[in-house]
């Protein structure tokens, strides 16, 4: 199933960090915390400003991006788990050197 998000709304996957062990002791899921980071999945065309123009997104699909622990909206599509966000919702879109 392809998805497009509309206006300036973005689609992205948590990317799960490493599982880290400390002294034999095993976090079951239910107690880790969400992933911060994403990578963009789909975006959506932009919002209009206020004289009918189309402002295009920042984020692009295939970025790393940093989002809110809560932010956005969890969907689930074909068994896999997604997210979708306004633009204003990434915090910052994370940079190779």
């Amino acid at each position: 199933m392809k998805v497009r998000p509309l206006y300036d709304r973005i689609l992205v996957k948590r990317i799960e960090q490493q599982e880290q062990k400390r002294g034999g002791i095993i976090i079951p899921d239910t107690a880790k915390e969400k992933p911060m980071e994403a990578k963009v999945a789909a975006v959506g065309e932009g919002k209009f400003d206020d004289n009918g123009k189309r402002i295009p997104l920042d984020v692009k699909k295939g970025d790393r991006i940093l989002i809110g622990k809560y932010a956005g909206t969890e969907i689930k599509i074909e068994d896999e788990e997604l997210l979708i966000l306004r633009e204003d919702e990434v915090l910052a879109i994370v940079e190779n050197k």
